[in-house]
């Protein structure tokens, strides 16, 4: 009988302890729910039942796929801006000096801030709100693309050097390989911060959206939809994470294995 290959083994421990955690969390919020009661805190089964009739009967789709377009077009942004900026900061001590100060006044300042000003300056428009979003995001890429760019072998560069190779070549075999796992630390790690940022974005300045949607539960005090809501858009971005993301991050990181 053929064995189950050394990497093809830890795939199958990483999903079955992921199972168990997820059986874990389960049978704690079973427990949670029995102590303090359905009203306070719904049963697992209930959100089930709550999250069917609200992706049957209501909106559900809609609002999902609204948030989703804010998420993904402030990360784009803010993954660009971010990079770009984090990198000339790790190449070019200049630049780090001048930009240091914004960026360390961007990661300080609370997101409600950024928010309420951009809706403020530029209305309650959508493109205030991905600016909201992005801008809350890029200081936290910059920071480690920046630290990516310090990183950098300059030795390894000095051989590209040597061997004559051309910027371009440099640029995509050398320089830009030793980026990637930082870059895709700021992805992975982004993509959790962007689409939170964005549930408040929507809370208080849009008419769509998971966040308008948890507003108006909220008023109705209405548990079960907040957590049906939750659990929905958590699931699509997980889906996202792991269909995207991990496998990336694993090509990227498979030198290491």
């Amino acid at each position: 009988m053929v064995g189950v290959p050394a990497s093809g083994q830890r795939e199958l421990n990483g999903a079955a302890l992921r199972a168990l955690c997820f059986v874990a969390l389960l049978l704690a919020w079973q427990a949670a729910a029995f102590w303090a009661g359905g009203r306070v805190l719904p049963a697992p089964g209930t959100v089930l039942v709550a999250l069917s009739q609200h992706l049957t009967e209501g909106n559900l789709l809609f609002h999902l796929a609204a948030t989703l377009a804010r998420v993904l077009a402030a990360f784009a942004v803010a993954m660009v801006v971010g990079s770009i900026m984090g990198i000339a900061m790790g190449r070019w001590r200049r630049a780090d000096y001048s930009l240091d100060g914004a960026l360390v006044l961007g990661l300080n300042i609370p997101a409600l801030v950024i928010i309420i000003l951009c809706y403020v300056w530029f209305g309650l428009t959508e493109a205030a709100a991905i600016l909201a979003v992005s801008i809350n995001k890029i200081p936290t890429v910059a920071v480690t693309m920046r630290e990516g760019a310090r990183a950098v072998d300059r030795q390894l560069m000095d051989v590209a050097t040597a061997f004559d190779l051309p910027p371009s070549r440099t640029l995509r075999k050398v320089y830009l390989p030793q980026l990637y796992p930082y870059f895709m630390a700021a992805a992975r790690s982004g993509l959790a911060l962007t689409w939170k940022v964005v549930l408040v974005v929507e809370l208080l300045g849009r008419s769509s959206g998971v966040g308008f949607q948890l507003g108006l539960f909220f008023q109705m005090f209405d548990i079960a939809g907040i957590l049906a809501y939750t659990l929905a858009f958590a699931a699509v971005i997980l889906t996202l994470e792991a269909a995207v993301l991990r496998p990336a991050d694993r090509r990227v990181a498979r030198w290491r294995a």
